[in-house]
């Protein structure tokens, strides 16, 4: 197997190459295995055969047959891979995201599959460690929900409880300037629940911006904490947490503009999908976000009932509670 044309570079350039079957076979193997060595996802081998007419391999050692689906996100999906690297590349190269519907009607699969086929993507982008931040950090929290006013009346009585922040969901930002952003869903807003996290993803010694939270007094002996009070200014010198506030924007168009209702048990993906198009918006183009996403796909492995909530409350499917406002985007 060989690679027959240069990798796409442009969204135009990537449909048309993926449309090509072997290509999109060779260029998918290369990126599964870019050592070159195709290897047993079971066993771990090397030592197999290869079945062309079926794309496949026969494992020597265990005896059992393999694609370069088993072991990744693909698995036991009957999707080709032509609309698998085309859905990859819309979702980490369009900076609102792509809707399940839109996807749908692009690669030509309901808008059920790719809305799965979106979750599977998304896993692959999680991060398998948390790197400490140093030097400048910024620390900022805000509050996830839907509007009220745009809610079907039974959707807007089951997930607004109260006023004010109720029914929404608490997420916790972290950006070192210069650097990557880290997001996380959290409980509330106590100190407890702030400083832990804090505690876990900077070092001791960096320094440390925050708005005017009471939760987070007490990390003075720790970091060199600023606090910046958004009621005077929101920047004094280098003491601001503009940075992150950014982000939030970006990720609240995506939400409100592209997705319009997102579950809460759902929200920590859509987080990941904004995270990894943040972190590597300055130094790759198009192109290398989309092989270093596809990099991520391996030993990763996402069922539709993990998915649809079904396996953690058989009582309650969140994909078919999405479905009743028929404009939002899950399903």
């Amino acid at each position: 197997m060989s690679e027959t044309a240069e990798a796409p570079k442009t969204l135009k350039e990537a449909i048309e190459y993926f449309a090509d079957r072997d290509r999109c076979f060779v260029y998918a193997v290369r990126l599964r295995w870019p050592s070159g060595k195709v290897t047993c996802p079971r066993c771990g081998s090397d030592h197999h055969s290869f079945i062309s007419t079926r794309r496949l391999w026969f494992c020597k050692p265990c005896q059992q047959q393999f694609t370069m689906k088993v072991g990744t996100i693909f698995e036991d999906s009957p999707l080709g891979m032509d609309k698998w690297m085309v859905a990859f590349w819309l979702l980490v190269n369009c900076k609102n995201g792509i809707s399940s519907y839109e996807l749908g009607r692009g690669i030509g699969v309901t808008q059920r599959t790719a809305w799965f086929m979106l979750h599977r993507i998304r896993y692959s982008l999680q991060q398998g460690s948390v790197a400490k931040m140093k030097g400048e950090v910024e620390v900022d929290e805000t509050f996830i929900g839907g509007k009220a006013r745009n809610m079907h009346i039974a959707q807007r009585k089951r997930r607004i409880t109260g006023s004010g922040v109720k029914g929404k969901t608490a997420v916790v930002g972290f950006v070192e300037r210069g650097g990557k952003v880290q997001t996380v869903v959290v409980e509330n807003r106590k100190k407890k629940t702030l400083q832990d996290e804090v505690k876990r993803r900077i070092e001791a010694g960096a320094a440390l911006y925050t708005d005017e939270l009471l939760s987070y007094e007490g990390l003075e002996g720790q970091y060199a904490h600023q606090v910046i009070n958004h009621a005077v200014a929101y920047v004094e010198g280098r003491v601001h947490t503009n940075t992150m506030e950014n982000f939030w924007s970006l990720l609240k168009r995506s939400l409100h503009g592209t997705y319009v209702s997102v579950e809460p048990f759902h929200l920590f993906r859509y987080l990941d999908e904004q995270s990894f198009r943040y972190n590597t918006c300055k130094d790759l183009d198009d192109s290398g976000r989309f092989e270093q996403a596809m990099s991520g796909v391996s030993g990763k492995r996402l069922t539709y009932k993990e998915v649809s909530g079904k396996l953690h409350d058989p009582e309650k499917n969140h994909c078919a509670l999405e479905e009743q406002h028929h404009n939002s985007e899950e399903t």
